[in-house]
């Protein structure tokens, strides 16, 4: 088994450095390689971690004074409803937003969190979660990019993909595994400990304190997607991007085979249907969103200097970006962290229709107000 599983890796590494050194030269190919990751890390790698950081310390204050409960206790009444959820599910969805998916993990070894939730809905917390990751990055780094309100048709979108993902995951829960309805994923804490409000720091000791464990925080997000960006962008420009302008390859970064425009122009008609792309190359965004999307955001400033991308791609990838948030990097090590892997295949098939759900209400929406 191990043996045939390196065989195959080995054979599609090598096929893959040999396509791209036959298509580009060994020699550009690596120089190419190597300057796109070093202008990744630069430019877009630096610039998202100041974002980290900036939207880290807001988060954190939002929550020391009470902003975040009080968005908790608005969004309450339509957990239940919209997501079939329980109200405090709401909590989980202001963290992630503000922070990453994998947040909703840390809420979810609550033990009086988990205590208001059946075990079939506990176990989608993950799908409704990940569906609001780095959203306020996401929007953020798309105002930055001169888009000022689509982001905003984006997060529309990735809400209504939510809904579709979780409730579909509670669907395939329930089919397999009926009796879940029925049980409880914690049971109710006998006592409830009480916070202590003697000693409390002053006023601005808590601001101080609030800004620099969120700036900290935030931090430690933008260190976590290096290597993505680094790795997972760095593949998907190399056979995105074409040579340089002359027709010849330079090893300048940027460069590449233009493999994946190639292969998504045969069937362009669909992603036109569907999301409204009226370049193939805009589909490198949704397949790097899969892996990470901080990595899928480090594409978009070069799609806007290549004139590739519109207010409608934009709202597009806001809300796919948004919504998918890398969850086939993440589902696995979040349903193992609550004890339900066995579960995975199920939440990513749930999440992946989801995503698209997103696009397709986005693009929708983009159409019914006419902003393009």
């Amino acid at each position: 088994m191990h043996n045939g599983g390196g065989l195959w890796c080995l054979l599609v590494v090598l096929g893959l450095f040999c396509y791209l050194g036959v298509v580009m030269g060994a020699s550009n190919m690596l120089n190419t390689i190597m300057h796109t990751a070093h202008d990744l890390l630069l430019n877009t790698c630096f610039y998202l971690m100041a974002i980290c950081v900036l939207m880290g310390a807001l988060s954190q204050i939002l929550v020391e004074f009470g902003a975040v409960s009080l968005l908790e206790k608005l969004l309450r009444p339509l957990m239940k409803p919209l997501f079939n959820l329980p109200g405090v599910a709401s909590l989980g969805a202001v963290m992630t937003f503000l922070s990453d998916n994998p947040s909703i993990i840390t809420l979810a070894k609550d033990k009086r969190f988990a205590s208001y939730f059946k075990k079939y809905q506990f176990i989608s917390i993950t799908n409704f979660g990940t569906a609001f990751g780095m959203g306020l990055i996401v929007i953020v780094f798309m105002i930055g990019q001169g888009y000022y309100w689509e982001p905003f048709v984006g997060l529309l979108g990735a809400f209504v993909g939510a809904i579709i993902s979780t409730r579909l995951m509670q669907r395939m829960i329930l089919k397999d595994y009926p009796q879940f309805k029925d049980e409880w994923a914690a049971e109710k804490p006998d006592t409830v400990e009480e916070e202590e409000e003697e000693n409390k720091p002053t006023m601005f000791v808590r601001i101080i304190n609030a800004l620099l464990d969120g700036g900290k925080s935030g931090v430690d997000v933008g260190l976590a997607i290096i290597p993505g960006v680094l790795i997972i962008s760095t593949l998907v420009m190399i056979v995105t991007f074409g040579p340089s302008e002359s027709g010849a390859y330079t090893g300048a970064a940027y460069e590449g085979t233009a493999l994946l425009p190639w292969i998504a122009g045969k069937i362009d008609f669909v992603f036109d249907w569907l999301f409204g792309f009226k370049d193939p190359h805009l589909v490198a965004f949704p397949i790097t969103a899969l892996g990470a999307v901080g990595a899928a955001l480090s594409i978009i400033p070069n799609f806007i200097s290549q004139g590739w991308i519109d207010g409608n791609a934009i709202a597009v990838c806001t809300a796919i970006g948004m919504c998918w948030s890398g969850y086939f990097s993440t589902h696995t090590a979040m349903l193992d962290s609550i004890g339900f892997r066995k579960l995975t295949s199920k939440a990513i098939i749930a999440h992946t229709i989801g995503g698209l759900c997103a696009g397709i209400v986005a693009h929708l929406v983009m159409l019914f107000v006419g902003i393009f």
